[in-house]
């Protein structure tokens, strides 16, 4: 399986990162000795379903990479949307319309080989739908991670926040229409959402009358894309590093991780 791996963007100084950052490319905030995109690096390299990884917005010279797998690096194509659309095309030309792609988020860094595995086989039972979204519930989230505070969605059965980690199809990059874009572009506004998957629907949804499968079922017929939400055991996929307190959490976590090692 091929890997998109999206490790852009350097936070501005109206960001909340940017006293870590200091006008540094995220990717190379440092994390427990080493930036933190080597950290998910390192799970890719440990990870036995991954084959080869495209990685967007991060230079290659920026750091001595520890790679064991075949490497492509390209430059940020000025959004996420278009960094995942971009590798899917290229990775068209020599794959499979039907074979599943691994998207994985350069700021997750307590993520592992293991969990990437499970992503990866755990995709056979959904031979049927063309995008796996993963979801952590609030329990898992702050069970693993004491204190965490992350965006929680709050359905009639569960409260789930959003995973870093997720799989599509090849074929899912050749959608002639602008759907990504109008998805990125409707992540932080109701009333494109509406616009997009119904307000009948984002009313449900809201008001907690749907379950996580009902949300899934409307919102795929309403984009014509089959998909499906799977609750992943792992809170880790979910640990993106967006705020001081997550740096204070993974640098806490991965100070440890190596102490047991050594």
């Amino acid at each position: 399986m091929k890997a998109i791996v999206m490790a852009g963007g350097t936070p501005t100084p109206d960001d909340p990162l940017y006293p870590y950052t200091q006008g540094k490319p995220k990717a190379l905030l440092d994390i427990a000795g080493q930036p933190m995109l080597q950290w998910v690096l390192d799970a890719i390299n440990q990870a036995h379903h991954i084959d080869e990884i495209l990685i967007f917005g991060t230079d290659a010279q920026a750091y001595p990479w520890r790679l064991q797998k075949p490497v492509r690096w390209r430059p940020d194509k000025g959004s996420m949307v278009k960094n995942i659309l971009s590798g899917l095309e290229e990775i068209s030309y020599d794959t499979p319309q039907d074979a599943w792609v691994m998207l994985i988020s350069g700021d997750v860094p307590t993520v592992t080989g293991h969990i990437l595995d499970w992503v990866a086989t755990n995709a056979q039972h959904f031979p049927t739908v063309d995008v796996i979204y993963h979801v952590v519930t609030r329990d898992i989230m702050e069970k693993r991670f004491p204190g965490v505070r992350r965006t929680y969605l709050r359905l009639r059965d569960v409260e789930v926040c959003g995973a870093d980690v997720n799989l599509v199809r090849v074929r899912v990059g050749q959608r002639g229409d602008d759907l990504w874009e109008r998805l990125y572009a409707a992540r932080k506004s109701p009333l494109k959402q509406a616009a997009l998957i119904g307000w009948g629907t984002l009313l449900k949804i809201l008001l907690r009358r749907l379950t996580l499968a009902e949300a899934v079922a409307e919102v795929s017929q309403r984009l014509n894309l089959p998909g499906i939400a799977v609750l992943a055991p792992y809170a880790e996929i979910a640990m993106d590093v967006d705020k001081p307190e997550h740096v204070d959490i993974v640098r806490r976590e991965l100070a440890q991780h190596r102490e047991v090692e050594t």
